[in-house]
């Protein structure tokens, strides 16, 4: 077996704060070390392990710290550390206030991560009353070792002083919600009561009431704003709003950004203004064979009052129906009444439906009553008392005669009522033309001639304005050639016997004139100028006809002299009639 190697402490005391590692180089030698022996070496590490060997220590035995007075509850006021010397559980530590001026006001704690002692707020600070605090913390070691109590106490304290700042705050109410009351009936102005609040600042500046609007939208109440009296703006219903939660803002003259908030809770006071009425809209049914005596329907009241103001109520029939042989009412006591019959026989076809006036008076004072009408309907009923028809008495139909024949009649005198309707509407859709094809189509009145104009720019080759009123052109003394008295139908044998005693320029001449007063008297006749084609039978020819188709000499001409001699503008037309020879004109 090879001898061990033995590492032992030189030191008695050995301070792990001082030097926790060493470092050996350790050599083994044979031959008992020898000359010629061999040997090995090796390094050895030492660790000095921690013992709670050192208590914590404060590095200071003051500390001061200021903070606001606006400070929330709860929020950190400072944190302070003592150092121990020691790692891990020997260096965890409790801190503890054991002494000040401030009992309740602060706390501390221990921060387990960093092992600091964190101070915190538990209640709110208030320059003007207190402007600093005292306290005494004390840290103390969790885990001490015994042997080491020798060294001292495991612990250590110091003083923290919190200096507390001034801010210039909001005003505080003295009652954060006032509760008040008032009646229904309270007139507009009537006082309900009075809010306060004060300025905590050293600088005690003025306050101003307001209210928020916010919370009183319809603006009932007013506050004045130098007293904070509050008041009555409106009429007040209690049975629309019984409970008013208005906020009432406090703003400082001196900072009007500053707004302390406080809550003026008002209870409106009932008094007897509403009548009773009816729980619900009664449908009261009533059998034919009702006996005497029968209860028809059981009513009750409901009132917006509340007690005792809406309860109880009394029932009875009312003046104008006090007396009558049909129904009568009992009043139960319990808000309730029975309507009963008072005969028998009620029939539908001599009355279907009957109203009935019921008084009923609640308890207030004064108290109020309301009448309210109950319908009662008189209903034909099977033996078990089932309604089974109410009221007036239906039409019936003939005998024999179904519901559905009934329906299928209805439905074919509709059907034929339309079908009347559309052929009327189809018969008012017929256009009517506007003229006659046999004597107003002007589309085959059209002449054609070899004549070659001058085109759109020549007004003088065809003006048929001209040809229409050519007496007035060539006869200035003729004002109007409209006939004042029915003229002559020049198609009568009476016209064509008196041109032929005429010569046959004179005869045309006559015709044309008097086709002309014809059509200009024609109050039928189209609105624009057109062609008229006329069939007359003059002196000299064969056939009496204008036409040179029947004419015994084809080289016979006709003299247009009359149209000549009304000037250099009619030269054309002569011409052109002499080449028609006479068989249209142009009116």
């Amino acid at each position: 077996m090879s001898p061990l190697g033995i590492i032992r402490t030189a030191l008695p005391n050995m301070d792990r704060e001082t030097r926790d590692q060493y470092l050996l180089i350790i050599q083994a030698k044979d031959m008992v070390g020898q000359m010629g022996g061999l040997s090995g070496s090796t390094s050895v590490t030492v660790t000095l392990t921690d013992v709670n060997d050192n208590p914590p220590r404060f590095s200071r035995k003051l500390y001061q710290y200021s903070v606001l007075e606006s400070l929330p509850v709860s929020s950190v006021v400072a944190k302070l550390k003592a150092a121990d010397a020691d790692i891990g559980s020997n260096a965890e530590m409790d801190y503890r206030i054991i002494d000040g001026d401030a009992p309740g006001v602060f706390n501390v704690t221990t921060d387990e991560e960093t092992q600091e002692g964190i101070i915190f707020l538990q209640r709110t600070l208030d320059y003007e009353t207190k402007h600093s605090f005292s306290l005494k913390i004390e840290a103390t070691n969790r885990n001490i070792d015994p042997q080491f109590l020798t060294f001292g106490p495991f612990s250590d304290t110091t003083v923290v002083k919190v200096i507390v700042e001034d801010v210039n705050e909001p005003p505080v109410f003295s009652a954060l919600i006032s509760k008040m009351m008032v009646s229904e009936a309270a007139k507009v102005g009537t006082v309900i009561g009075t809010v306060s609040a004060r300025d905590p600042d050293s600088s005690s500046s003025a306050i101003r009431y307001s209210i928020d609007r916010n919370t009183d939208l319809e603006r009932f109440f007013n506050v004045d704003a130098l007293s904070g009296v509050i008041s009555t703006a409106k009429p007040l219903d209690r049975e629309i709003n019984s409970v008013h939660n208005i906020t009432i803002f406090a703003t400082e003259n001196q900072d009007p950004s500053l707004v302390g908030k406080g809550i003026a809770l008002i209870t409106v006071m009932d008094i007897n203004d509403n009548a009773p009425v009816f729980a619900i809209e009664y449908e009261t049914l009533l059998c034919e064979n009702a006996a005497p005596g029968q209860v028809i329907q059981t009513i009750s009241a409901v009132d917006k009052d509340e007690p005792p103001s809406g309860h109880p109520f009394y029932f009875s029939l009312a003046f104008s129906a006090a007396n009558n042989n049909n129904f009568t009412l009992r009043d139960n006591k319990d808000n309730t009444a029975s309507v009963l019959t008072k005969r028998t026989g009620f029939h539908r076809q001599e009355q279907s439906l009957y109203l009935l006036p019921v008084l009923i008076v609640d308890s207030g004072s004064p108290a109020l009553s309301s009448t309210n009408t109950l319908s009662v309907r008189v209903c034909d009923c099977d033996m078990d008392g089932v309604p089974r028809a109410c009221g007036a008495v239906a039409f019936s139909l003939p005998a024999g005669l179904s519901t559905g024949a009934v329906l299928s009649v209805l439905g074919c005198i509709i059907i034929l009522l339309v079908l009347m309707l559309l052929i009327v509407a189809m018969q008012r859709r017929r256009k009517v033309p506007l003229f006659l094809e046999d004597e107003r189509d002007v589309r085959e009145n059209i002449v054609q001639y070899d004549d070659e104009g001058g085109g759109e720019e020549d007004t003088e080759a065809f003006d048929m304005a001209a040809l229409r009123n050519l007496k007035v052109i060539c006869d200035s003394k003729v004002q109007n050639v409209t006939p004042e008295t029915p003229s002559v139908n020049p198609y009568s044998a009476s016209a064509r016997t008196s041109y032929k005693t005429l010569p046959d320029n004179i005869v045309f001449q006559e015709f044309i004139w008097d086709r002309l007063k014809v059509t200009d008297a024609d109050p039928s006749a189209p609105p624009y100028d057109s062609l008229q084609t006329y069939a007359f039978e003059g002196n000299g020819s064969v056939a009496g006809s204008l036409s040179s188709l029947e004419s015994p000499s084809s080289d016979s001409e006709q003299s247009y002299d009359y149209l000549s001699n009304c000037g250099p503008r009619f030269k054309k037309l002569a011409d052109l009639y002499g080449n028609l020879e006479g068989s249209s004109v142009f009116s």
